[in-house]
Order: structure tokens, then sequence, then C-alpha cells
């Protein structure tokens, strides 16, 4: 698989500063108290991993992610207006002002809204892309989050194991990031590596340096192919650290310093890396940041002055007509 090209490198990211920005917004608001929709979870040490897996998706295809996936959700057409308009319980989100912040999704973009019971949503995937073949739509391929803890679920064997067996177009991203909450690695897992398990499953395994978004992108790069090409599901598995707690809420005291000091940042990483080949000037870097931020206040500023839902007059079915319409449209 060829280099990522230099466009691509700049795309993937502008994706990650436009997660961290967001993230960065959403953490203050947290503190401040201004998010009633319960904490905040962000992805950061996850950017460059989700944005290049969702980057290798095409209108049609469908993409379940998980809470740390902000950036991800940004690539297929989530905005910070949508996310700040569902943090922040107003009527005019995904949500409705129904739900907390992390279950959000736009069907209409294929984007599947999370469920919390972790692996659960592959099997939602493994019905839309059988749906799909069913009605003879053999062009999309479907993309699915999941970290190590998840891995562990019987939701997730029995999903991926179907997966497998039809041989459905899927690219399994595991994000190892060593933490199950506040349990390390190796009390979740005894293999060397998570990626090990794809033989057992019958499918092509992929690693990749999750703090090296050159890495995520060949490597997504190359498992997506494969799916298009009818191979069959690949799964990928990135290294990488969680750089926050589980949410706001939690102050991450158990990690390690000497766990902290194996993984960088991805995000200033790849910055520096970028500069040093000569890509990105530290004009053009100032300016992607301070473009991110403003789009994130212009945001704030727009969500803060819409309304709240009022319960006596709304309507709280699960999906509207409106909503079942637009997901027809992915099916």
């Amino acid at each position: 698989m060829s280099a990522p090209t230099n466009a691509a490198r700049l795309e993937l990211l502008r994706w990650m500063i436009r997660a961290r920005a967001l993230d960065e917004r959403l953490v203050a608001l947290y503190r401040s108290g201004g998010i009633r929709g319960g904490s905040v979870f962000t992805g950061r040490g996850q950017e460059a991993f989700s944005a290049a897996g969702a980057m290798q998706l095409r209108e049609g295809d469908v993409f379940a992610p998980l809470i740390r996936d902000s950036a991800g959700r940004l690539v297929r057409g989530e905005t910070p207006l949508d996310a700040l308009r569902v943090c922040l319980g107003r009527k005019t989100g995904v949500m409705r002002g129904r739900d907390g912040n992390i279950h959000r999704g736009t069907l209409g973009n294929g984007v599947i809204p999370m469920i919390s019971h972790l692996g659960s949503t592959i099997g939602v995937i493994a019905g839309l892309l059988l749906a799909k073949r069913l009605r003879g739509e053999r062009d999309a391929i479907g993309l699915v989050s999941i970290g190590d803890g998840g891995m562990n679920t019987g939701a997730f064997h029995e999903g991926f194991n179907v997966l497998a067996v039809e041989r459905l177009p899927v690219v399994l991203m595991v994000a190892d990031n060593q933490l199950s909450y506040s349990t390390f690695s190796d009390r979740s897992y005894a293999c060397t590596n998570l990626v090990e398990r794809a033989a057992g499953y019958g499918v092509r395994g992929h690693t990749c340096d999750g703090t090296d978004a050159d890495a995520c992108l060949t490597t997504l790069s190359e498992a997506a192919a494969r799916v298009r090409a009818g191979e069959g599901p690949q799964m990928v598995v990135a290294k990488l650290l969680r750089l926050a707690g589980h949410g706001e809420h939690d102050d991450a005291a158990y990690v390690t310093a000497d766990m902290k000091a194996r993984f960088g940042d991805n995000v200033p990483l790849f910055e520096q890396k970028l500069q040093a080949d000569g890509v990105l000037s530290a004009d053009a870097l100032a300016t992607l940041w301070s473009t991110a931020r403003a789009d994130v206040a212009t945001a704030l500023t727009q969500a803060q002055s819409e309304p709240e839902p009022l319960p006596a007059q709304e309507d709280w079915s699960a999906y509207s007509v409106r909503d079942l319409l637009s997901f027809k449209a992915v099916l």
C-alpha cells in the first residue's frame, strides 16, 4: 500500500484539530456546569485513528462510532453545532433534548446512534449490510468502532461472528487504549495483541501505532481497500492511550507515569511531523487551530441561543416519520 498523499495527511490533521478543539470546549463547559446531559467523553489520543477510519468511507457507507469518535463523526458530516446542541440538551439537537450526549447519530449520513451496551452496534451494522446485500446493493461498506474492553462482550462476539460467517464488507477498528474504564489491558485479555483474535474469526488482521497518524491512514486505507475488493471483514487494532479519564467525571489517577511516558499525543506528534516534512508551515498550523476554535465558538453561541424542550409539548417518540424516511435512504 502506497504512502498517504500530503493532501490526505493535511485533511486528516484538519479533522484531528477540529475534534480536539470541540473536545476542549466541551470540557470547559462541563467544568463550568454548562453540560446538562451527563458527563463529557473526549477522544483525546484517538483522533488520528478515528478520523483516518472515517476518511475511508463514501456516500452510502455506514459507520457505528463510540464515545471517543468525535473526529470520525465530524468526517461523516456531524458539525460542532450538531454536537453542542445535543450536549446542551437543546430542542434543535438530533436527540431533541431527550437523551444524554453520547447516543447521537445522523441516520441520513449513515452514522448509527451509539448503544451504551458495548458491542451491540456490531450486530446492527451486520443487519444493515445484510439488508443491503439482499436488496442487491453491493457497493456499501461498514466501519465499526470498538475498544479493548468492548471486545470482551458477548454482543461483540455474536455480532462479529455473523459478519465473519457472512463475509460482510466491514472494517472493525479496535482502539486498544490500554484501559477498560480503570481496568488495565493485562486484566482484560491474555493474548499478546488483540489482532490475534482475527484468526479465530477467520478474518484478516492488521495492526498500527495509533499515535502515528500516517500509520493509521496507511493501515485503514489498506483494510478498506481489501473490504471493497470482496475480501470480507478486516480487523484493525491500534495501540494508543486514552489521554483523559473515562469521562470528565474521572481524573484517571490510576494511570501511571510510566504508561503516560510510553504513548505520545497524536495531535502534536503529527503537527511536528508535517512541519518537519515541509508539508505544513507554522502559520498554516496556527490558522487551522484558530479556524477550528472560531467555528466551535460560533456554534456554541448559536446552540446557547436555541430553546430547550418543553416536555408537555414534545413528541417523545424514538423516531419521527421524517427520521424513518431518512433512515430508509441509508438502508
